[in-house]
């Protein structure tokens, strides 16, 4: 494993829309989508447990901001697969950051598979794999951070993976309500993230992210059979990072940077890059 560390100073807590303007330059059109996803969240929340109910004081920043950072470190990607999304983070918030980013529509907003149940059941992928038995609630501009503009049809894909029917229902419907999909394609899976047809057809995106999900170790195990050479790992991590770090590197080789965390102290964003399984030595 070789690793390396970037350091900087702790930005200002995200209180809200105009605070995330500051720090991502976000434009008005991305702020009334974050908005309604917010009016969202907080609709769901009464009935499907999506966040931390002790986080719902701190959306733009526990939630909005801590998913958007990521964008920063894979600013030209154009393909993400987020595993284990639950209520959108990191991927769907990544997914509306991009839109503000494409020139003109794209010509097919959500593939027609998407969100449908594919292999839904105990194990990997941010759920419990419960069937969606819930009826949905009632219901001047800076330049984008980096990265620049997109030209339509360029192919910008966010694949969400999320075995809970339930939260892919509350995706899709935030998907469906902010209107992103007219200038990115959103995919949104409700299935196991190893399964072998999932793995298969979205083989070699640019980036791989994974927020609360599960041990650098068996993230590895997970994006591995995604990831290509030029594949990026960005795996938002807590203050264990260093012991899960030196748990992964038993059974994989990787280069990894620790980018500290713009939403939490004691976290840090991991980057990893040339991820392959070690050679197994011969007993």
């Amino acid at each position: 494993m070789t690793q390396r560390t970037k350091r900087h100073l702790q930005a200002s807590p995200i209180r809200g829309a105009d605070d995330f303007a500051v720090a991502f330059h976000a434009s008005r059109e991305t702020l009334e989508r974050l908005a309604t996803y917010e009016r969202l969240l907080r609709q769901w929340q009464k009935t499907i447990n999506l966040v931390a109910p002790s986080t719902l004081d701190a959306i733009w920043h526990r939630h909005f901001a801590d998913s958007a950072q990521l964008l920063a470190l894979a600013p030209t990607a154009a393909t993400w697969v987020d595993l284990g999304s639950g209520a959108g983070f990191p991927g769907l918030v990544i997914a509306v950051m991009l839109a503000e980013r494409v020139k003109g529509d794209v010509p097919s907003p959500i593939t027609p598979e998407a969100c449908l149940r594919h292999d839904v059941g105990e194990g990997q992928g941010g759920g419990d794999g419960r069937t969606a038995d819930a009826v949905a609630p009632p219901t001047p501009n800076p330049s984008p951070q980096g990265g620049g503009e997109f030209p339509a049809g360029r192919g910008i894909r966010i694949t969400l993976i999320e075995a809970n029917t339930r939260k892919c229902a509350f995706v899709r419907e935030v998907v469906r309500q902010t209107g992103i999909s007219v200038r990115v394609a959103v995919d949104i899976l409700s299935t196991r993230i190893e399964n072998a047809a999932t793995q298969a057809r979205l083989r070699g995106p640019d980036v791989v992210t994974a927020r609360a999900l599960a041990p650098l170790d068996k993230l590895m195990n997970l994006a591995a059979p995604l990831s290509s050479s030029r594949s990026v790992g960005l795996f938002l991590k807590g203050r264990e990072v260093a012991t899960e770090l030196r748990a992964a590197e038993k059974m994989w080789n990787f280069n990894a940077e620790l980018v500290p965390s713009r939403t939490d102290p004691d976290a840090s964003v991991v980057v990893i890059r040339n991820l392959h399984p070690k050679a197994k030595t011969k007993e």
